[in-house]
């Protein structure tokens, strides 16, 4: 399992294209063995601490392998509407990991 956890700057008063983005991307995520965990915009009392921007929006999205982030990111109809990200997303911060047990931890 991979898991890919994305903190999404939004360009002001482009909420709306982002959406539209969001319409066709998260349904996709499925047609490549994944699944969408959770997807949350947080509002200002949400944050303990910061240190950085906050997000309009992070995700947390689990895919069996690699390859299958690799070929949802490579999905054609996807790639068709990326002209909508691009003019919605100020910048993504994307982090990539694995799950690990307490023990592994130790």
């Amino acid at each position: 399992m991979i898991f890919i956890t994305q903190l999404i700057y939004i360009l002001d008063g482009k909420e709306g294209i982002f959406d539209q983005f969001e319409a066709i991307a998260i349904p996709t995520i499925s047609k490549y063995n994944g699944r969408l965990l959770f997807r949350v915009r947080p509002d200002e009392n949400a944050y303990i601490e910061s240190n950085i921007e906050n997000p309009y929006e992070i995700h947390l999205v689990q895919f069996e392998t690699e390859n299958d982030f690799t070929n949802f990111m490579q999905d054609e109809e996807r790639k068709q509407f990326l002209h909508l990200k691009e003019q919605s997303i100020k910048s993504i911060l994307l982090i990539k990991g694995t799950s690990i047990t307490s023990k592994e931890m130790k």
